[in-house]
């Protein structure tokens, strides 16, 4: 489990194939920034923008993963060198500053708007229909492993429009500063949300 709330932005250093075939993963090494790895073993978990992977390897400053063909098909951002979100998974010790995350991401969005307004910037981003239902005034969602609230939801044929306001801190310790109108972005929608969802539909059920 995650919060959500970025520790460090690193970047993909190197990224290796794990096969020849059109199924085969990736093995990506990723320098931490200033994530400290000390206490970090191999097989913990660490969310990289947003995602949910498994250290397999780890130096002072770097860490390795790999990923599947199937995290790589759900996800953006994993498949070529640059600046990622990081974050260590959750311990009981810590605080929860965003809201729980699971790491598993539900889905891609697609940057509409993103630009300065008065002294934060607003972000808006179209979501598939799959995920609109999840998403709601107030509400959470991850965006590339960022914990935001939902300022608005606008409904139509696509899916849904979500605004999200970013003030400047979230600007500057995430790379959500790079995004722009036409970037894909990975989202996971409130894991309370896909509960109640749950709860609902079994209700519905005859007996």
């Amino acid at each position: 489990m995650f919060t959500g709330i970025v520790a460090a932005v690193g970047r993909i250093s190197e990224i290796h194939p794990l096969g020849s075939g059109p199924d085969a993963g990736l093995r990506l090494t990723v320098h931490a920034g200033g994530l400290p790895l000390q206490d970090v073993a191999i097989g913990d978990s660490i969310a990289i923008n947003g995602a949910c992977m498994t250290v397999t390897q780890k130096t002072e400053h770097t860490f390795c993963v790999d990923v599947s063909r199937e995290s790589l098909n759900c996800t953006v951002g994993l498949e070529h060198e640059g600046e990622v979100n990081l974050e260590k998974a959750l311990t009981l010790a810590e605080r929860l500053g965003g809201h729980l995350v699971s790491g598993h991401v539900d889905g891609q969005g697609t940057v509409s708007y993103f630009a300065e307004v008065g002294e934060s910037w607003r972000l808006d981003i179209l979501a598939p229909a799959s995920l609109a239902r999840y998403l709601a005034y107030k509400g959470s969602v991850v965006v590339n492993g960022v914990s935001l609230t939902v300022n608005s939801v606008t409904d139509h044929a696509e899916g849904c429009t979500i605004s999200i306001n970013l003030i400047p801190h979230t600007i500057e310790v995430t790379t959500l500063k790079h995004l722009a109108a036409g970037v894909r972005v990975n989202l996971e929608v409130d894991l309370i949300a896909r509960y109640v969802e749950r709860m609902l539909s079994l209700t519905a059920l005859p007996g």
